[in-house]
């Protein structure tokens, strides 16, 4: 049965009119946490018997050079002893998986190596990593395969290794060009360092190549800002994202700005205002939007792991601190590296939790993906939920268009440059009234969820106890940096 939506909490003037909500919201899939359940080990090799649909892949490597101050994800300093034999254990996972029943009845649309910091794996170790995921999943004939890393210790021999066993992308950590800026973020390359790295990368035109940079950083001005989103098309970089800067309790950054030893990060009117002008600049200039957060600039841009994550497509993942999904069930696996080294070595798939689908996970899943590509069909929406559920939300999508975050025009809601980047927030509201509708008033939440409680991993590797999506993700998730 569908039940009367209160939209009241929602359609209230916001508490300042230059934002249309009273805070953004960080991870608005945390606002209903379905149940964990109890027997994993089981679970898991059930799930990869279901044959619908293509899927993704996820490898952790959980290694860092240093800890970066915006970063709330380090675990490991890098030893390259010690990363050869968890490369010796990430194979082995892999390998074991491979001949489960089901595995390989599926093709493998996209592959991301994240961290952490691949990178920072020997050039024997990076290419024999990619070659076994090659010889052992189901790769689509046009896979996208990812590698993650930063421009200090990403020398030719490793780039070439990376390409050699079938690489085709790259995503760079850049978040700034500017030295000075870097330095004091725990980056290593200077500007014309990180400016030449990338140049060169892209020069071979083997790979896509994208990089990473945040806005709201402190001590980030407005024309560093401005210089470096123009940077990556004078580069001459395949994509870029965007990310607004995510301060991780506990973070370095965060005790550096609590210290008094850093200044504070930009207000949110500052950070909107950078969004716009980010996106301005490189649309400007012909780059293409692909999603909220993200550009391209030639073809070989597709950003298909980062689109199928917000889609909510099915994810293996393998390494101490991966997540990912099946079956709208999400997962997550040993994070302690001796500990998940001991498991694998047990002949175990060290999984540490897997929760139940988040109720309504489907929906949510075509809620989070249309607010990632700033468009909603109301038809598809009612096909997910109930064929009644647009018409009862109209006065609030009227609110929107009357703060200027969504346009109407009768079939879809599409959202303009400033409900981009409170996509979060439209998603929040639409999660918790899509259970509103199906299940009653009753679990109904505030009307802004917010950050409730720090995410665990990566970006692309979701805690489960925190229902992080997998559908994310993305995230993500605005503005988790890399």
């Amino acid at each position: 049965m569908a039940y009367p939506l209160l939209l009241d909490p929602y359609t209230s003037p916001a508490t300042s009119p230059e934002q249309p909500f009273d805070r953004r919201a960080l991870h608005p899939w945390m606002n209903r946490r379905p149940m964990p359940l109890s027997d994993p080990e089981t679970r898991y090799p059930e799930l990869l018997q279901d044959t619908s649909g293509p899927r993704l892949a996820y490898l952790h490597i959980p290694f860092c050079a240093n800890h970066c101050l915006f970063c709330g994800f380090y675990r490991n300093r890098t030893d390259d002893a010690a990363m050869s034999v968890y490369v010796d254990h990430l194979i082995r996972e892999i390998e074991r998986d491979a001949i489960r029943p089901g595995f390989s009845d599926r093709p493998v649309a996209a592959i991301f190596l994240g961290g952490g910091t691949p990178s920072a794996l020997s050039a024997i170790d990076l290419h024999r990593l990619i070659a076994t995921l090659r010889r052992c999943l189901p790769v689509a004939d046009d896979c996208e395969i990812t590698v993650e890393g930063r421009v200090a210790g990403f020398d030719a021999e490793k780039i070439d290794a990376c390409l050699d066993a079938g690489a085709n992308r790259f995503s760079i950590g850049i978040q700034s060009f500017d030295t000075h800026l870097r330095r004091r973020m725990g980056r290593r390359a200077s500007q014309e360092e990180a400016i030449a790295f990338l140049a060169d990368l892209a020069a071979r035109k083997r790979a896509a190549v994208i990089c990473d940079l945040i806005y709201g950083l402190p001590a980030q001005t407005d024309d560093i800002w401005r210089r470096d989103v123009a940077l990556c098309d004078e580069i001459g970089l395949d994509g870029v994202d965007l990310y607004c800067l995510s301060l991780q309790p506990g973070s370095p950054l965060v005790l550096s700005i609590e210290k008094g030893a850093l200044p504070p990060a930009a207000e949110t009117r500052d950070t909107e205002r950078r969004y716009y002008e980010g996106g301005n600049i490189l649309e400007d200039r012909g780059w293409s939007r692909l999603s909220q957060a993200h550009w391209g600039r030639t073809p070989r841009e597709r950003n298909r792991y980062n689109r199928g994550t917000k889609r909510g497509l099915d994810c293996l993942a393998f390494g101490a601190g991966a997540g990912g999904m099946l079956g709208g069930h999400r997962f997550m696996l040993e994070g302690d590296v001796a500990t998940y080294q001991a498991r694998i070595a047990a002949g175990e798939k060290p999984i540490t939790a897997m929760l139940a689908p988040a109720p309504h996970h489907a929906a949510r899943g075509l809620v989070m993906d249309a607010a990632e590509m700033g468009s909603l069909d109301f038809a598809s929406l009612d096909a997910a939920v109930d064929t009644e559920f647009s018409a009862a939300l109209l006065p609030l999508f009227r609110h929107w268009q009357a703060v200027g975050v969504a346009a109407l025009n009768g079939s879809r809601m599409t959202l303009t440059p400033r409900g981009r980047y409170w996509h979060n927030n439209v998603a929040d509201v639409l999660f918790k009234l899509i259970d509103a509708y199906l299940d009653g008033p009753a679990v109904a939440h505030a009307p802004m969820s917010g950050d409730r409680m720090p995410v665990m991993a990566h970006s692309h590797s979701p805690d489960p106890t925190s229902e992080h999506p997998h559908a994310e993700h993305h995230s993500h998730r605005s503005g988790t940096p890399r």
